[in-house]
């Protein structure tokens, strides 16, 4: 399985990104994904997750009602759609599956290259 995550850049605060994570290989829908932020000398922190299906959404406090997490199982792709951005949301983002629906690093087992976000004030 390989995930491949596109869609940052650079924007001014306020502004909004869509970011998109592709996997390929073994069947998207055994899984369900993740999207974590990190910053140099930072831990990699979560953002939002997604159940297998779909239908279960869980966001960091940070994100919750600026971010949101979706999935296409057709199109084997999971996005986050990233509205409101504020400068302290410049990380790298990184998309990851896991067995396990989770807020934890841990229990997730493969994951993307990560995208760049930055967000200029």
């Amino acid at each position: 399985v390989q995930l491949q995550a596109s869609g940052g850049g650079l924007v001014q605060a306020g502004g909004s990104l869509r970011l998109s994570c592709a996997a390929s290989g073994r069947p998207f829908t055994s899984f369900h994904m993740g999207w974590f932020r990190q910053v140099p000398g930072k831990e990699r922190e979560f953002v939002a997750s997604i159940s297998w299906t779909g239908g279960s959404t869980y966001y960091a406090g940070s994100a919750k009602g600026r971010f949101a997490i979706s999935r296409d199982n057709a199109k084997n792709t999971v996005y986050l759609q990233m509205n409101g951005l504020k400068p302290e949301d410049t990380a790298v983002y990184y998309c990851a599956r896991s067995y396990y629906y989770s807020t934890s690093v841990l229990t997730y087992d493969i994951w993307g290259q990560g995208t760049q976000v930055t967000v200029s004030s």
